[in-house]
């Protein structure tokens, strides 16, 4: 018989009845699952990389599965339930889509579709029932990837006119980052804390270069990531043909395989796998 969501939230809430439920389950609070959480989008985000539709498949359930992790505990905490998430998320994309379900024209949409949906975000931040000021730069959630964040908060600094006026001189301040962790590096005792803050200025300084021009720094970085990866499982396995341990292999011989999988790639060739 085919399921749905419903069956879905049934087996949750069978899961967590403390009497006749697993113990695992029953145990988890809000806090203990959300590495489970963001595991699971992360997943999803190979999956899809990778091309495999029947994983991502499994892994959308497995990423749905906690949401309906996370409305079970409230609903016993008598926060809300599932059915109250359906319900925001249903009013939330009729409020940000006014040029599909409202008497906005889809033309003025199309023109700047990222800057009325950042207007949409505003206003609802805006209309939150507190009585706290409402800064530039809420709501940019801090769990967030470290790179994925700071392009966040840039971005959203600059909606208020606080940015560079152009990518070159977020350049000039890159160089200016660089010579700092220099200076820090030959001092006579190299300071840690030091170090640490300079090169998180540095990496703050490419994030805005990265985003200044149009990149997204975290799909810059996961690519770059990738093709480290690829490059070096190519080194692993030429060293395996060869009968040689990597760990016995020079530097030397290692960056010539690095560069050997650089030109076969170059050359629209298939790495080893």
């Amino acid at each position: 018989m085919q399921k749905d969501i419903n069956d879905l939230i049934k087996i949750m809430e069978r899961l967590r009845n403390p009497d006749n439920g697993c113990p695992w389950d029953v145990k988890q609070t809000f806090e203990t699952i959300v590495p489970c959480t963001i595991e699971e989008a992360y997943e999803v985000l190979d999956a899809i990389e990778r091309r495999d539709y029947n994983d991502l498949r499994d892994e959308l359930g497995d990423l749905l599965l906690q949401v309906v992790f996370h409305s079970q505990m409230a609903k016993e905490a008598g926060l809300f339930d599932f059915s109250d998430v359906s319900q925001a998320i249903c009013e939330k994309m009729i409020r940000r889509h006014p040029h599909v379900f409202g008497d906005l024209d889809r033309d003025e949409w199309a023109n700047d579709p990222l800057g009325i949906w950042e207007i949409q975000k505003r206003q609802e931040r805006e209309n939150k029932q507190d009585d706290k000021p409402k800064g530039t730069l809420d709501g940019i959630a801090r769990p967030l990837p470290a790179l994925l964040r700071a392009y966040k908060l840039q971005k959203r600094a600059a909606m208020v006119g606080f940015d560079w006026r152009n990518a070159g001189e977020i350049l000039d301040k890159i160089e200016e980052e660089i010579a700092e962790v220099r200076e820090v590096i030959e001092a006579d005792k190299v300071n840690q804390d030091n170090l640490e803050e300079e090169i998180g200025d540095l990496l703050f300084a490419c994030v805005n270069y990265s985003r200044k021009q149009g990149i997204d720094p975290e799909i810059a970085m996961r690519n770059a990531n990738n093709k480290f990866e690829e490059r070096f499982r190519h080194i692993e396995k030429r060293l395996i043909e060869q009968n040689k341990d990597i760990k016995a292999t020079s530097l030397e011989e290692m960056e010539e395989l690095w560069n050997e999988a650089k030109a076969l790639k170059k050359a629209g060739k298939q790495l080893s796998a």
